[in-house]
């Protein structure tokens, strides 16, 4: 079996502010003006377990773990480009749906929010997202 060693492309992110890993990938990863952050789970980074409080507190820990690894890999949440919901449950949309509204803010990036048969941990909520860190002209297509 070969070894596979990351491409000098690439910048691994990690932070302790955000649970570690669950299994061989990272936090996050950096190309270019990207950041493609892996999906944030509703765990309390210190000890590593689900927080109590059903799917609200669940989705409240996994967005301010997914801000953390957002910080730690040098952009901001308003530079979200898109995120991906997955619900254990779609009957939990419309509370995580005002807590994500309430998260974002103003900001409002693409977004998917499926339902699936088994998320890890027995988790109810987990979320990843795009980022870009783009410096250049920020004008709109339609502004151009």
């Amino acid at each position: 079996m070969s070894s596979v060693t990351t491409h000098p492309s690439l910048s691994l992110v990690s932070t302790s502010h955000a649970p570690a890993a669950v299994g061989p990938y990272t936090q996050a990863v950096r190309v270019g003006d990207l950041l493609f952050c892996s999906g944030s789970l509703g765990l309390d980074p210190f000890t590593g377990k689900l927080v109590e409080g059903g799917v609200e507190a669940q989705a409240r820990q996994a967005l301010k773990n997914m801000k953390a690894v957002i910080e730690a890999g040098g952009s901001e949440v308003g530079k979200v480009v898109k995120t991906t919901v997955f619900l254990q449950s779609m009957d939990d949309f419309k509370p995580v749906n005002a807590i994500y509204a309430e998260f974002f803010g103003e900001h409002k990036p693409a977004r998917s929010a499926v339902q699936v048969a088994r998320l890890p941990l027995d988790a109810l909520f987990e979320i990843e997202a795009i980022v870009s860190d783009f410096r250049g002209n920020s004008r709109s297509q339609d502004e151009s």
